[in-house]
């Protein structure tokens, strides 16, 4: 009984630490939910939907 203790005990504690890592990596890749700030700080006399028209059309 004793060969087997160890491995035994490894493997628990191996399947712990990765259950572990892959439940807060889901969990981390969930909570990314939040789109990006969008920069407006553009010129509203100077540009059509912030994007600069050049020359003439």
């Amino acid at each position: 009984m004793g060969k087997f203790l160890g491995p035994g005990l490894g493997s628990v504690v191996v399947g712990a630490v990765l259950g572990a890592v892959a439940v807060f990596g889901v969990t981390a890749a969930v909570q990314e939910d939040s789109r990006p700030q969008i920069d407006r700080s553009g010129n509203a006399d100077s540009s059509l939907l912030n994007q600069v028209e050049y020359g003439s059309r």
